[in-house]
This record gives structure tokens, sequence and C-alpha cells, in this order.
């Protein structure tokens, strides 16, 4: 957070539009809790603004809604997921997350990757060159990196304790796919259409678009027209 601020006075860009999705999307909530001040509007997609419970860490709640097959529960362990991917090639491993239709919950005694289908043929929005292109990012960095992202979850809860019961202050677009295996499991298709949801940010627009997690690419004219909706609704110079 302090790098982006430096970035942004060194550029005199103070306020900014913000689009995330998945894990973006988690950071966006965050910095519009932070720095509300800085963020003309947020767009998110995939991922809603869960409340903070006040007495249980992040993984215990998802370990009790999912159970240990959970890939959240599977991901903690330093080592197992890279050591479980490291038996696929990388193309396989992409080709594997950006397909997935089924629940993220594998069954017992199964590393999360086996259980996720290879599909054998591609839908149109997605080629085989679009898959290389994240292949070769992540054979030059490896899957450590992301993966911490799941194993420092209990620590983003501490560190959020002092926004305890806090609102995200900014307007927000929030889009999900309609098919997204998140959106139809855990209660999160009832919390997002729900008056919780709005509760926690006041300022909300749901859109529910065809297609699965990756609305963004499966869906990319639909996503790409709501962003251009709200930033014709909440312009710059409000």
């Amino acid at each position: 957070m302090r790098g982006s601020k430096h970035i942004g006075a060194f550029c005199r860009i103070f306020k900014a539009y913000v689009v995330g999705h998945d894990w973006g999307a988690v950071v966006g909530w965050n910095l519009s809790l932070f720095r509300p001040d800085r963020v003309i509007g947020l767009v998110n997609l995939s991922v809603p603004y869960f409340p903070r419970s006040p007495t249980t860490k992040t993984t215990e709640s998802i370990r009790q809604i999912f159970g240990d097959g959970s890939h959240v529960i599977q991901f903690q362990e330093p080592g197992r997921a890279e050591r479980a991917f490291a038996r696929y090639d990388y193309m396989t491993v992409m080709k594997k997350f950006l397909l997935v239709t089924n629940k993220m919950i594998a069954p017992p005694d199964m590393e999360f990757i086996d259980y996720l289908e290879t599909q054998s043929s591609l839908p149109p929005w997605l080629t085989e060159e679009d898959i290389r292109v994240f292949a070769e990012k992540f054979e030059e960095s490896g899957f450590t990196g992301p993966l911490n992202y799941y194993r420092a979850m209990d620590l983003t809860w501490e560190l959020l304790a002092p926004w305890q019961g806090s609102k995200i202050m900014v307007p927000v677009k929030f889009m999900v796919g309609d098919k997204d295996f998140g959106f139809k499991s855990g209660g999160t298709s009832e919390f997002v259409q729900g008056d919780e949801f709005r509760s926690l940010v006041p300022d909300l627009e749901v859109v529910i678009v065809g297609g699965h997690h990756f609305i963004q690419q499966e869906n990319p004219q639909e996503v790409s027209s709501q962003i251009l909706s709200f930033l014709r609704q909440h312009p710059a110079d409000e």
C-alpha cells in the first residue's frame, strides 16, 4: 500500500478507478476500505466483500463450510500444492484452473489438482495460445507466490481487526458469472443478492452475467460494457 501511494504521487494520480477479479477483487475491496479517498469507483468480479468474523479465522470458517477438501485448506501447507502441481506440465495446470466448472472441493485423500478435470477440448473463448501465455509466466515464477496469498489469509484476518464492522463507502459494481462455482456454493448466491451485502457496500450495483469464474475472458463484451457503463455513471470529475 505504501508503494502504491508513492507511485500515485509520482504519476500525479491521486484518485483512480479500480477493477479487480478474484484475488484482485480482494485487493480492490481492501484498498477501498483503507483508502476510500483514493478510489473514484470499484468494479469487482467474482469475489464479493464478506464480513470479517470477529472470532473465527478465515481458514477455519472455510473449513467449517467446505471441509478439508477445499482448495483453500489444501493450499495452506507450504509445499503441498507445489508438489501436487509438479506432476503436471504448466499448460495442463492452467487448463485445469481456467476451465474449472465443478466445486473446488476434492474428495477425501485426493489432491485438489488431481480432482480438477482436464478438458479434452477448449471452449470458443479460450485458445491454446491464451493458456500458453499464463503457463509461461508461471513456468518462470513457480506457483509459491500466488499460493502464499492463501497462506496469508489468517494473517490478513488478524491485520483487518481495526476495520471490524467497517463498510465499503465508494461506488461499487460487482459482477459474477451465473455458473461460477463460488457463486453457486456456500450460500454465496443468497448473500450477493441479499440485504447483508448491500448493508456492507451501501453504494452497490450487482450484475449477474452469463459465464463461469473467468467472466472477463468468457464474456468480455458484456463485462467491458458493464465497466464502461459504470465509468459513465461515476465520472472522475464528480
